[in-house]
């Protein structure tokens, strides 16, 4: 696979094609993330953090914000607190596959003058309905926002221009955040990123993933809890919004080449796959049962989640 196809693979959206065709040709090239650190690493977070293993083998220096300050703006817990997860979450990181990339913890870089200033620069151009808007799939409790909240997007402008990436990547909920980077970053000189935008995935269950309701593999479950949490897990014969497809196409298909559905002879053997194409092809035809769908998908979560778990241990 070469470097625009490893780039645009399981995205939902470039902004914009062109701007990512021409960053290609460059020999240096910086993309970021950030993630709020709020509590376990689950495979919400993995969709993000393929995309950046995908952009780090496409060439692309990557770098990863540990973002305290933002949690904390957020609503997610005190600063010790959040400095606490943020330790724990680089380990998660560094087991999923993330090495010899950059972490940068936010509170480092952000109580600096430089971006201080910036930050109310960027906060004369921006209305607070703007801001309110750009925070509405993203903030917590946003029926009563905080004006902590209100900063929180122009503070993930300041990191793009602080950080200097070329590029940012975050789930297709961020865009708006993005969006406002790329209009007024360029008011005081600096370059509008290239947005890479991922998929938010369905929980286990089939609604949203929530850490509240329990709908979600984290990197740290056992294997027995990720057999238990796969075969429990919501499994319809449609292909769209199926959760257990999701996993194989944005986690298991990126890190394996190739997945063995196990069955009995009398139900027709063991069926091999070599993309996801060809499973949601079988699986859509109902040549591929549900439970023997799960049942393989557990397998396949193990063998990528394995890593990670010796990591952090």
């Amino acid at each position: 696979m070469d470097a625009h196809d490893l780039v645009i693979r399981n995205t939902v959206e470039i902004v914009t094609p062109d701007e990512l065709n021409s960053l290609l040709l460059q020999p240096k090239k910086k993309v970021y993330a950030g993630y709020e650190p709020s509590g376990e690493i689950h495979l919400g977070h993995l969709v993000t953090i393929n995309k950046l293993v995908d952009l780090q083998n496409a060439g692309f220096d990557v770098i990863v914000l540990l973002a305290d300050l933002h949690a904390f703006l957020n609503r997610k817990g005190t600063m010790e607190r959040v400095g606490e997860l943020a330790a724990y979450n680089q380990r998660c990181f560094e087991g999923l596959g993330l090495k010899n990339v950059k972490y940068v913890l936010g509170s480092d870089l952000q109580l600096s003058r430089d971006y201080e200033l910036l930050v109310l620069q960027l906060s004369q151009q921006i209305t607070l309905a703007r801001a309110t808007r750009s925070m509405d799939e993203v903030g917590r409790q946003m029926d009563h926002p905080t004006v902590s909240q209100m900063v929180y997007p122009i503070m993930q402008m300041a990191d793009i221009a602080m950080l200097g990436v070329d590029a940012a990547v975050g789930g297709i909920d961020q865009r708006k955040i993005h969006m406002l980077a790329r209009e007024h970053l360029v008011n005081f000189g600096y370059k509008a990123p290239v947005c890479i935008h991922t998929p938010i995935l369905n929980g286990l269950d089939g609604k949203k993933m929530s850490s509240s309701q329990g709908n979600y593999i984290s990197v740290a479950d056992s294997e027995e809890e990720i057999r238990k949490k796969c075969q429990k897990a919501f499994c319809p014969p449609e292909i769209p919004e199926n959760p257990i497809l999701q996993i194989f196409q944005y986690h298991i298909f990126p890190r394996i080449p190739e997945i063995i559905i196990k069955r009995p002879e009398k139900f027709g053997g063991d069926r091999t796959f070599a993309s996801y194409a060809e499973l949601e092809a079988a699986y859509g035809a109902n040549e591929i049962h549900p439970l023997d769908l799960k049942r393989a998908c557990g397998d396949g979560l193990i063998e990528i989640l394995a890593p990670v778990r010796e990591y952090i241990r």
